[in-house]
């Protein structure tokens, strides 16, 4: 018999709502062809497809990256603004195409608020240069009479954009990236980038370009950061992509330790150099590329297939382990991105008569809509596997939430076995159940299903009443599963 336990008063930390974040790319069909498509039927008389918008409305996405992703280490911003008529196109290295710039800076504000979520810009520092990056800043958020915000009220946009996030360079770390720079560089050029942008709006948030390479100097790159820049960094931005290249469904499944590895050794870093440095001031993770991701890789365009991955029910239960993840480590993680959001390795997928949404959304509407403000130190036990060089690994994947305001618990299961129904019992150490449980239940027929336009609903979520007496609930997670069991407690 598997057991969940959970003490109300056992709490990790608040949950920010930034986790559930998106990223958009200048990558084949993300914007062209999938959000942005003038002309279309579709589309709404600024260039939006309307069905694109309402599905992302769905995810209630707090916050969304803009536009790299490898694709800003060569952008020009200005290129991306004022009549698009005007606007030149350009070679794009990064993924080898056009750039015709029809959707730039004012676009993606115009998109964010019709999502009612907040811009998060990265500033090219690979081959762009400071003052490109502190004139961006001033364009977007400056209310004064200077030539950048009139320029940007000449565009039609008198109030300011006020993005308060912005990142300093992507993946800067990799030897892939336009303008790779070593951990040396790295630090003095985002010390002097941070300053100039921060002079132009003090209140803006940073993020710092930490890891992408966890083959290369992380740890040196960690150090010398907050050697030089300790007062400009409120994030350090992590990336990650995983998958199932071998076919093998227990060692996808042990993910999980993948994820714990990752987190643990960036909040390992950051307390040790706060520590010896002294800094008193928070340091968050921001884990602003995330996502499974093996399919449409290679060398060559025909390979990548511009990143159109399908996905199956397998890659939503660790899409889910991703969110347990990032709830378990509530107190560090305050912002996290699936990557990205329509068409490219995405959870929608168009074409030009409408979309169907990838198993992949569901987990990510599932949490977005059901997760409370604190995380819980949930223990549980039972059930094991095991995966090369991980044993004993509890099949159950868990995770714990409670909304304060309405009282609501939310325990997250995956249900890590490919054919066994688990029964669990559910304790509560301290409080009890205060009527019917709702249980939500992400599963399809089997863990490669997939859904496409001809068969949209093979993986979906169902929800269904669960009893709970006092404070004890008993329930049986379907095999390859991912619940959210709602529940009223006092």
């Amino acid at each position: 018999m598997n057991h969940i336990k959970i003490d109300l008063d056992r709490r990790l930390g608040n949950i920010h709502r930034h986790i559930f974040g998106g990223f958009a790319e200048h990558l084949g069909r993300c914007f062209y062809g999938g959000i942005y498509e003038p002309g279309s039927p579709l589309a709404d008389e600024q260039g939006f497809r309307k069905d694109v918008l309402e599905a992302l409305s769905r995810l209630r996405m707090p916050i969304i990256r803009y536009p790299g992703g490898n694709f800003v280490s060569g952008y020009r911003w200005m290129d991306g603004v004022g009549p698009v008529e005007q606007r030149p196109a350009r070679p794009e290295l990064a993924w080898e195409t056009i750039e015709t710039n029809h959707f730039g800076t004012n676009e993606f504000i115009q998109l964010c608020r019709k999502l009612q979520t907040e811009p998060y810009i990265v500033v090219n520092c690979g081959d762009g240069d400071m003052r490109e990056a502190r004139d961006w800043v001033e364009y977007c958020n400056s209310s004064q009479q200077t030539a950048l915000a009139n320029l940007r009220r000449q565009h039609g946009f008198d109030a300011p954009h006020n993005v308060k996030y912005w990142g300093i360079g992507n993946e800067v770390d990799g030897e892939w990236q336009i303008g790779y720079k070593t951990p040396q560089e790295y630090a003095r050029t985002y010390k002097e980038f941070a300053k100039v942008m921060r002079w132009v709006d003090p209140k803006i948030k940073l993020l710092a370009s930490m890891i992408s390479n966890w083959s290369a100097e992380y740890v040196e790159r960690t150090q010398l950061l907050l050697d030089h820049a300790a007062d400009y960094v409120d994030y350090f931005a992590i990336h990650w992509y995983v998958g199932n290249p071998d076919n093998d469904f227990a060692k996808y499944m042990a993910v999980s330790e993948f994820l714990e590895e990752r987190l643990s050794v960036t909040e390992g870093l950051i307390r040790a150099m706060k520590l010896q440095r002294n800094i008193q001031r928070p340091i968050a993770i921001a884990v602003d590329e995330w996502n499974v991701w093996y399919r449409a890789r290679g060398d060559t365009l025909e390979e990548r297939n511009n990143l159109e991955e399908i996905y199956n029910l397998e890659d939503a239960l660790v899409v889910a382990m991703h969110f347990n993840a990032f709830i378990r480590h509530a107190q560090s993680v305050k912002m996290a991105n699936i990557a990205q959001i329509v068409n490219v390795i995405a959870p929608i997928f168009t074409n030009p008569n409408g979309l169907f949404l990838q198993t992949i959304f569901h987990p990510f509407e599932l949490y977005s809509r059901t997760c409370g403000n604190i995380a819980l130190d949930a223990f549980w036990k039972g059930d094991t596997f095991s995966s090369g060089p991980h044993t004993g690994l509890r099949t159950l994947d868990v995770s714990a939430s409670l909304d304060e305001a309405k009282k609501t618990l939310t325990i997250f299961v995956v249900n890590r076995s490919k054919t066994d129904a688990l029964e669990t019992t559910i304790s509560l150490d301290s409080g009890f159940f205060a009527g019917d449980v709702q249980a939500h239940v992400i599963n399809g027929p089997d863990i490669k299903s997939t859904n496409s336009f001809d068969q949209p609903n093979q993986v979906g979520i169902r929800t269904a009443a669960a009893t709970a007496e006092r404070n004890v609930l008993n329930y049986t997670f379907e095999p390859h599963s991912v619940t959210a069991l709602v529940c009223t407690v006092k």
